[in-house]
């Protein structure tokens, strides 16, 4: 199941209008009524408020009366941070198998300092998580892929070579041009650009991704070009952890 629920440091400043609202145009009132007020303090909503100030949405800018509605007047608008999130699926007999995007729950990418790095590792997963959360203060939203607990499938091996690699959303050759000279690649959470480090060898692979070469026909094709058997499979397993965290490359599994 794909569940999504709002996260608090992404969506500051939606509050603080919200309970203003709840004052000026509470929910005993009705919709019409409570619209009406709330475009009003938008079209005079003072230079200094936080939901000016916050570019990590748009909903009441360009999603018409429903938006405004959804995101100010919402009168079960709850958020969770990432820990809350966890403890609520717990909670529920629940456990993800995927955080959409997985990268963007690893502090690491962003903080590129050795010695923070270093502590880093030594959190566990869910910390590390939050203290992503906590450090870009963009997330206004946390999405889940969740099974029963205990219920997680087996994740294809992308060391098979007979599992068939698949592109999401942009082709392959494209996002090789979106490399930059020093081999990172530019990927935005929301606001964030953060520049994502990847082996030179994957400019060579990723327009070979097609949705029907398998990893097996990747290694051949690399083959004959000097990168042998060992070094493709370091390449590739890198690349593969890499990218797929991004949300930019799948897996198949064998038929």
């Amino acid at each position: 199941m794909g569940l999504m629920v709002y996260a608090p440091y992404g969506r500051t400043g939606v509050y603080m209008v919200q309970d203003a609202l709840g004052s000026l145009a509470p929910v005993t009132d009705t919709p019409e009524a409570r619209l009406d007020i709330a475009r009003r303090i938008m079209r005079t909503l003072p230079a200094t408020a936080w939901l000016r100030q916050n570019g990590n949405f748009g909903d009441h800018l360009s999603g018409g009366d429903a938006g405004l509605y959804d995101l100010l007047l919402n009168p079960r608008d709850r958020s969770y941070t990432i820990t809350a999130f966890m403890a609520l699926l717990s909670r529920a007999g629940l456990e993800p198998t995927c955080l959409m995007e997985p990268a963007r729950y690893n502090p690491a990418l962003f903080l590129p300092d050795p010695k923070l790095r270093a502590k880093l590792a030594e959190l566990p997963p869910l910390e590390q998580a939050a203290i992503a959360e906590e450090l870009t203060g963009n997330m206004a939203t946390h999405v889940a892929y969740v099974v029963r607990k205990g219920a997680a499938p087996t994740r294809p091996d992308p060391l098979d070579y007979a599992s068939i690699p698949i592109m999401r959303e942009i082709p392959g050759v494209e996002l090789a041009k979106q490399m930059r000279p020093d081999n990172t690649l530019p990927f935005a959470f929301g606001t964030l650009l953060v520049p994502i480090a990847l082996p030179p060898q994957i400019r060579g692979i990723l327009p070979l991704i097609d949705g029907e070469r398998t990893v097996g026909d990747l290694a051949q094709a690399l083959e004959t070009r000097g990168v042998g058997e060992e070094k493709f499979r370091q390449v590739w397993r890198e690349s593969f952890d890499t990218l797929e965290s991004l949300n930019r490359v799948l897996l198949r599994s064998p038929a």
